[in-house]
């Protein structure tokens, strides 16, 4: 009787799918996909605005890995069966949803979920932003919040099994990265209830909660931390320190890894969304690293020096060239986002609603992090973006690239294509918040940073020199990067090529380098990115001419939400003969 009911609920599914349009079909599926996605990562759900999960936290262990794979099989096959009758902008999310299907199935063979931390991201810096992300409006929130405290210790316990899974299957990150790894646990570990990143929420409460459930939540959190948050975090950096870091690698490079070449190539193809391969990156790196060299090497003439390397050297040894304090690093980031603030309406028609806010990094993670980096705000406008500047060793770091980073990570660079992003009506919300391009998001933000020199900006010929270096950076970073994972350099190649073509801080360089062996690929991103967006704008201003508005173009580029490359080239192409077919 019940395998006879089950025949034909499914044929009344199969009927009732058969009767719709494609339109509503790939609609369905979207939606489907999209409840899926809260459903089984409910961290993601929190980000986007969605609470029904937020006494959660993500399932990581073997046997939910491979069941999102074989969701991701059969809703693949679903997709499939959809077609005809739809509008260009389906036909963007049919692609697009297809595309990142087929990647996560594609990714299962590498198994990356058996090497989930490193020194520049993983879950025990992750859990800490629960903290900044969650809403906390009634004691229900502040309950949910407590709830996921206490399934930290489950998580980490599935987390600590992958990796001993990846110890046998020889995915490890190098060993000395490891290390830092348990430096970090045992800083977050260590904290006091009073101090710790998880009791924040506990500092302020809204109007609305009573004087006797403040004390009663304060109370519960604080044992939460100190009886099951701390000690997780311990446990987890002395597994480091004693059984995993011993374990990890010897050799900085992908390659050394099992299918190592493999694994280069898809991280490349998914991070940067082309068919590239690493030696014509490598190449492409050394051409731009030569075009960087000639624009520097005239702001070095034009101060007075002969070459970059004298003029390099003349920047790292000058100490008023460097930040005095934390709080002028601050400053210097707000005045430098207020000042592109007001100049907006010159480059973009549309503009987010989204706040953003400047605010220190977290001390736990800024000895291995980049001078700025960019933490979306809400997806209902609840939560500012927030620019988080690195203040570790303050005093140890140039000021010159301040200006371009301050556009970079804030505006008009990340938080205003996120923002924007988050605020469109006409997309799916996978499209906001599930599908990460990498190339699309940092070539935006890189490509934002030579916006205010279109405007005016760098007006202090080391603040320009700043933007230069930046541009010089990025290239590096496509020699570097390859470097090290395709060609098998060493850690110290690295570092003397950076010192080489660069006036940057040993402090940074040491940094980035790590980042580059602990993440391989995502640092292309940012120059073939930007690379890709200016191409667009030169096309469109060539074939529109006078027709050509930078605001209309830019705003093409963002009205889709975050795109492939090969994707944003068709869309932008399409809209260039429209706006010439309108002639």
């Amino acid at each position: 009787m019940k395998l006879w009911i089950s025949g034909l609920l499914l044929a009344g599914v199969l009927a009732h799918a058969a009767a719709q349009s494609p339109a509503d079909q790939l609609k369905a599926a979207l939606d489907e996909e999209w409840q899926y996605r809260l459903r089984t990562l409910p961290e993601l759900a929190t980000h986007a605005g969605d609470y029904r999960y937020n006494d959660k936290l993500a399932d990581v262990s073997p046997s939910a890995f491979a069941a999102r794979t074989a969701h991701a099989r059969e809703m693949l096959k679903r997709l499939s069966a959809i077609s005809g009758g739809l509008s260009e902008e389906q036909k963007i999310e049919k692609l697009l949803l297809t595309r990142d299907l087929e990647e996560e199935i594609e990714s299962d063979k590498f198994r990356d979920w058996e090497m989930p931390i490193s020194q520049f991201g993983g879950f025990h810096q992750d859990l800490v932003y629960l903290a900044s992300d969650s809403p906390f409006r009634n004691t229900k929130d502040y309950e949910d919040y407590l709830a996921r405290l206490q399934a930290i210790p489950n998580f980490f316990t599935q987390e600590i099994g992958n990796m001993r899974a990846g110890m046998k299957d020889h995915l490890m990150q190098p060993r000395y990265l490891l290390e830092k790894v348990a430096v970090q646990a045992a800083q977050i570990g260590h904290y006091s209830a009073k101090d710790s990143p998880f009791m924040k929420p506990a500092e302020k409460f809204p109007t609305g909660i009573s004087a006797a459930d403040q004390d009663r939540l304060k109370k519960a959190l604080a044992r939460a931390v100190v009886t099951e948050v701390n000690p997780a975090y311990l446990r987890l950096a002395e597994f480091i320190r004693t059984q995993y870091a011993p374990a990890g690698r010897t050799e900085p490079g992908l390659w050394s890894l099992p299918e190592g070449d493999a694994r280069y190539r898809f991280a490349i193809r998914t991070l940067t969304t082309t068919d590239m391969q690493p030696e014509q990156i490598h190449e492409l790196g050394l051409k731009y690293v030569d075009e960087s060299e000639r624009a520097m090497l005239q702001i070095a003439q034009q101060q007075g020096y002969h070459d970059l390397a004298t003029f390099n050297r003349h920047i790292r040894e000058d100490k008023a060239l460097y930040a005095k304090s934390g709080e002028q690093l601050l400053d210097l980031y707000k005045k430098y986002t207020d000042q592109m603030r007001s100049q907006l309406p010159h480059l973009f028609g549309m503009l987010p609603k989204t706040e953003l806010a400047v605010v220190p990094m977290e001390a736990y993670r800024s000895p291995d992090s980049p001078p700025a980096d960019y933490s979306p705000g809400s997806g209902d406008g609840s939560r500012p973006g927030r620019i988080n500047v690195n203040l570790y060793h303050p005093t140890d770091r140039l000021l010159l690239n301040v200006e371009a980073i301050a556009y970079h990570e804030g505006i008009p660079g990340h938080h205003l294509q996120f923002s924007i992003a988050q605020e469109l009506t006409d997309i799916s919300p996978l499209r906001k918040f599930a599908y990460n391009y990498t190339a699309y998001s940092e070539g935006w933000a890189f490509y934002s940073e030579r916006l205010g020199k279109d405007i005016g900006f760098y007006q202090d010929p080391y603040s320009d020199y700043g933007r230069l270096e930046n541009e010089m950076w990025r290239a590096v970073r496509l020699v570097v990067d390859t470097g090290v994972h395709f060609k098998h350099w060493t850690r110290q190649q690295m570092i003397d090529y950076f010192h080489a073509h660069t006036a940057m801080d040993d402090v940074n360089i040491q940094t980035e380098v790590d980042r580059y062996i602990a993440w391989p690929g995502q640092a292309l991103a940012y120059k073939l990115g930007q690379a890709r967006i200016l191409a667009l704008r030169e096309r469109a201003r060539q074939q529109l001419g006078a027709k050509f508005d930078i605001r209309a173009f830019h705003d093409q580029v963002l009205k889709h939400g975050p795109l492939p490359l090969d994707v944003l080239d068709s869309e932008v192409n399409r809209w260039i003969r429209e706006q010439r077919s309108a002639e």
